[in-house]
């Protein structure tokens, strides 16, 4: 799929509404169209963090290993949404394992690419820490519900 097209693409995602152009075209130069198969792992737990998905269609769920209660989904993320935060935050290590649930289409971001990028473009590094803070907002609160589900009643 030519640049063009992916330029196309990202511009409907909703995480990059109201993104300048200036910053729209740094994203598109570190970004992959990808795909994933319904029962794959796009992710582990404790591997390297050097990737972020826009979901675009499917789903994929978020899990942790619970000892005794063996594995236990967090939170399920859908088109529209973002897939990890930790190619931003060093150790740059994933927190949880990413089951496709749903055949997935996503975009893929180099997070290498974006971290230089970043430094190099203060402004643009403060526009991905913004945008990426409402993601881990969201991931706590799902952990959150789902802590209360387990241990409230």
């Amino acid at each position: 799929m030519a640049i063009k097209d992916l330029s196309e693409i990202l511009q409907t995602h909703p995480f990059v509404n109201d993104l300048t152009e200036q910053h729209l075209q740094t994203l598109i130069s570190c970004v992959t169209n990808v795909r994933f198969s319904e029962g794959t792992y796009i992710f582990h737990e404790g591997e390297e963090a050097d990737k972020f998905y826009l979901i675009r269609a499917g789903r994929v769920a978020l899990e942790i290993h619970a000892g005794k209660k063996g594995i236990i989904r967090v939170q399920t993320i859908g088109p529209g949404e973002v897939l990890g935060w930790s190619w931003l935050i060093s150790p740059y290590r994933w927190h949880y394992d990413a089951c496709v649930v749903e055949d997935v289409r996503a975009l893929t971001f180099d997070g290498k690419c974006l971290r230089t990028k970043c430094e190099t473009d203060h402004n643009f590094g403060y526009e991905m820490l913004k945008r990426f803070s409402q993601v881990l907002e969201q991931n706590l609160k799902a952990t959150r519900m789902q802590l209360l589900d387990i241990y409230g009643s």
